[in-house]
């Protein structure tokens, strides 16, 4: 190796490695994307950074627009691309999902940031 490699942020393990875009740590299987300006998705407060699909970030109460069409379990008809959600709270959802809001037509659900851009 020609450059040290940050230790795992969830163990402190030294032992990581690149594979692509991700760091993995081998003894926690962690896998995270090294961030350039060295907060590791963090603010300088400890809060965590959420971007959406073209690197925005996001905060409590924004209002976002999906960028691709969802499918939407238990509906004919899904959430279509270009639709707005206003007033959005982020949160440590489950499964990738840190968008908590409200959309006409569908009601509470959560979201990824990586299907919404700012408005």
């Amino acid at each position: 190796m020609t450059a040290s490699l940050p230790p795992c942020p969830k163990c402190s393990s030294e032992y990581t490695y690149e594979m692509n875009a991700l760091m993995v740590c081998p003894e926690c299987a962690h896998e995270w994307v090294p961030a350039t300006d060295g907060t590791d998705g963090e603010s300088a407060s400890g809060e965590r950074v959420i971007k959406d699909a073209v690197g925005n970030t996001l905060s409590d109460g924004d209002t976002v627009t999906v960028v691709k069409a969802l499918k939407v379990k238990g509906s004919p008809s899904g959430i279509k691309a270009g639709t707005k959600v206003r007033n959005i709270r982020l949160v440590d959802g489950v499964d990738g999902h840190d968008i908590d809001c409200k959309i006409d037509g569908f009601g509470a659900m959560q979201l990824k940031s990586s299907v919404v851009k700012k408005a």
